[in-house]
């Protein structure tokens, strides 16, 4: 019993001073749509401006929790539960919440998508296909702006209002009106299928300068201007040098690295001159590193690791030159993701450096990895310490969930786990049959274009127009269920997917152990999917789930255009691992909070369940 109390007190002592330390750095939240969010480089060249923000801060002293949502608008990311309610409840006193809206709330052309639905029902419309994300300018925008504002500063935390990131919308040597965010020109009017427009001297229409006017309504809550800051530098590039370089491949909406990194940099010499945290801000001619460690995460024995980073460098003293970059034994550096050696070089000029290095690693060995990036120019050199760990599935028994879906969903269940039953938001199955005549498979699979597939189409059976991402509420699932006393380590999801009809099918592919997908992993993006062609998805997570847990897998799909009856084909839908006993384990999670880490640790104490030694394990105090 004295070993046992022992053991308690002084892991009590360990997780108090954890505790403690955790709290000692300011936490910045970001709120707000895909122009920040953060994304896979395995799924997609999109970069958010908010993923590439760390780098400008001291990580010691500021944490950047990025919480940016493809496809929000301020009305989705306040209404639904994954968001903005998970991001309150961990906003502390002193923390800071950046909120950038408005990219989806002109969605309905500057009308509020709630008086679009109403409107159509009060006129036997149908409204399938009317996005309630959207808001207008004057209106329920700048309300639930304000709840924003006003949640937080009852928090403690402090708000800080951030305009939204230009669209890639050219007209001469200007930014057209709707490339700044202001629908002015030409919106909607309810109940008519003709637009309106008013002269650029009236803001009714006007989603950055609305964000304006409301942090203006506060004494205490400033303003970043990143509407007009990447106008600037835009218009400084020009519409080529952006086009090639800044954004993604056909699209004036999304940066990608380079466009990402200069807008964050940008945002982040905007803090410092506006003096919010400015001591912290790191915008001067040292090499920055995104992200900001070299933590690879976890694999299994035999898995090879690649991870991209992102390196920048500003005002050089050199104008042009080489940075040279060398990784430590047991790792491979490239520049181009396919000749890998122990070191490589890339040029700059300009006196700036922005590239990316690929960094890979294969991991044979159970336990922790180590090693060092470094980089340099002759005159300024930095380090990145690397890590990764390997974890041996060996001795467990394989599972296995497989959704055939050539006539239903019922799903194919392999060892001790269970399925989780298929359902769909916002869609339906249209019938199983093949593709079409013209359905190319992957030569692999020997299949020819007879085979049948799950078709899923939208409810309304029409594809909305201007979409460019994912409807949050709008998605098909299926998922993996760990019985009790029983865990599994995941480490396969395949799928095969098609866009039957016509070349303008798109989703995004997301797994997640939280059932409201409030942390989803995006698995990969198909952003231009070529019509009746199947392609095949795999992913090797490495995650688990134990005693009662879950694994769900989300497919979000849109369709680039308005259109009717175009679906997307799904077949084989499989998830697979390795089952161990977890019995006598019991766990209890905290949501995140300090001040529920407190509580807990408070409950504890009073009621320690006796001959029981307590643990930290991860994120969870543990009994055993």
């Amino acid at each position: 019993m004295k070993r046992n109390c022992k053991h308690w007190y002084l892991t009590l002592a360990a997780l108090m001073l954890s505790a403690l330390t955790a709290t000692a750095a300011i936490k910045v939240h970001t709120i707000g749509d895909s122009t920040m969010a953060n994304y896979d480089e395995n799924s997609t060249d999109k970069r958010g401006w908010c993923q590439m923000l760390q780098q400008f801060f001291n990580a010691d002293e500021v944490i950047i929790n990025n919480r940016g949502k493809s496809g929000a608008s301020s009305k989705s990311f306040y209404l639904e539960a994954a968001y903005w309610k998970t991001v309150i409840a961990n906003v502390n006193e002193g923390d800071y919440v950046l909120n950038q809206f408005a990219h989806n709330d002109e969605k309905n052309g500057g009308l509020d998508g709630d008086e679009v639905i109403a409107h159509a029902k009060e006129n036997g419309q149908s409204t399938a296909d009317i996005d309630y994300r959207g808001t207008t300018a004057s209106g329920t925008f700048k309300k639930y702006i304000r709840a924003y504002i006003e949640e937080t500063k009852a928090k403690g935390g402090k708000p800080v209002i951030v305009t939204p990131i230009c669209r890639k919308y050219f007209s001469g040597n200007t930014i057209r009106r709707n490339g700044m965010h202001d629908l002015g020109d030409s919106f909607s009017i309810l109940g008519s299928s003709n637009k309106g427009s008013v002269p650029e001297s009236d803001n009714t229409y006007d989603y950055a300068q609305a964000l304006r006017d409301v942090a203006a309504e506060y004494e205490d809550v400033p303003v970043i201007d990143l509407t007009l800051m990447t106008r600037d530098l835009y218009l400084s590039y020009g519409e080529s040098y952006c086009t090639a370089n800044l954004f993604c491949t056909d699209d004036s909406t999304h940066p990608k690295k380079m466009g990402a990194t200069l807008i964050a940099r940008l945002f982040a010499q905007a803090m410092k001159e506006q003096g919010i945290l400015a001591e912290h801000i790191i915008v001067g001619t040292d090499i920055t590193f995104s992200p900001t460690t070299g933590d690879f995460g976890k694999a299994y024995a035999g898995q090879t690791l690649v991870k991209e980073f992102n390196i920048s460098a500003f005002g050089l003293s050199n104008p042009t030159g080489t940075f040279t970059f060398t990784v430590s034994e047991g790792f491979e550096v490239s520049t181009d993701k396919n000749n890998y050696a122990q070191s490589v070089t890339a040029n700059y000029t300009g006196g700036n450096l922005i590239t990316s290095v690929y960094i890979r690693t294969t991991l044979n060995n159970p336990g922790t990895f180590t090693g060092t990036l470094t980089a340099t120019d002759g005159n300024v050199n930095r380090d990145l310490p690397l890590t990764a760990e390997c974890i041996d599935l060996s001795g467990g028994e394989e599972v296995s969930v497989l959704y055939p879906l050539t006539t239903n969903a019922n799903a194919v269940v392999t060892g001790p786990c269970m399925a989780v039953e298929e359902s769909w938001s916002g869609m339906f199955v249209q019938k199983y049959t093949n593709i079409n005549k013209a359905a190319v498979w992957p030569a692999e699979t020997g299949r020819d274009a007879s085979y049948k597939t799950q078709r899923n189409l939208i409810e309304g059976e029409t594809w909305p127009a201007g979409e460019i991402d994912e409807v949050s509420t709008r998605y098909i699932q299926f998922g993996m269920t760990a019985p009790a006393n029983t865990k599994i380590d995941i480490d396969k999801i395949s799928l095969f997917v098609a866009g039957a009809g016509g070349s303008g099918m798109r989703c995004k592919i997301y797994y997640a152990t939280d059932a409201d997908f409030s942390n989803a992993t995006l698995i990969q993006e198909m952003s231009n999917m070529a019509g009746n062609t199947v392609y095949a998805i795999e992913s090797i997570p490495v995650v688990s789930i134990s005693d009662g847990q879950s694994l769900y897998l989300r497919v979000y799909p849109w369709y680039k255009s308005e259109a009717t009856g175009k679906t997307i084909c799904l077949s084989d839908v499989y998830i697979h691992g390795m089952a161990s006993d977890a019995t006598g384990i019991t766990a209890v999670t905290p949501d995140g909070s300090m001040n529920e880490m407190y509580d807990l640790m408070g409950r504890l104490v009073k009621t320690p369940k006796k001959g029981c030694i307590y643990v930290m394990k991860g994120k969870k105090i543990v009994r055993k």
